[in-house]
């Protein structure tokens, strides 16, 4: 399984759109050779390289998308797939939020995973309560790394 973006490559730079500094709307993705007879899949958006001094775990949720429908192909630039949903960001809020690092060039780490189940939350869930009701359930799982930087 693969999870690939027309708009940066994996380890490539996020254009401004997508970010605090942009329109701050969600990049279009696409999942490629996503494993048949899964019942869903789960997208989270993180980035672990927030300052210690603003965040002790170092880490930023910036996109929290689950139960989104095993058949889809593809996420379209500022939208969700119908029948997902989209838990809250390290902001408390439910929707996408943008590379927007205080600091230097951060690492945003989108992460796919093909599941066994449909999770049993709602838009109240965060980042960890959708890995814990991953834990067990993961078929397959892939990783689209994307950076930004702030211009000056």
């Amino acid at each position: 399984m693969k999870i690939i973006s027309s708009q940066f490559e994996n380890e490539g730079r996020i254009p401004r759109g997508y970010s605090c500094d942009g329109e701050n709307i969600n990049p279009p993705l696409e999942f490629v050779d996503v494993p048949k007879g899964g019942k869903s899949l789960a997208l989270l958006v993180d980035d672990p390289d927030v300052p210690r001094s603003l965040r002790s775990d170092g880490m930023w949720d910036h996109w929290v998308v689950f139960n989104i429908p095993p058949k889809t192909l593809n996420i379209a630039e500022n939208s969700i797939p119908r029948g997902s949903v989209v838990g809250k960001n390290t902001s408390g809020t439910a929707l996408y939020m943008g590379p927007c690092p205080p600091d230097r060039e951060h690492r945003y780490f989108f992460k796919l995973y093909a599941l066994d189940i449909m999770l049993s939350l709602d838009d109240t869930a965060s980042k960890s309560d959708v890995e814990r009701a991953m834990t067990g359930h993961i078929l397959e799982q892939a990783v689209l790394l994307g950076k930004y930087e702030r211009s000056v």
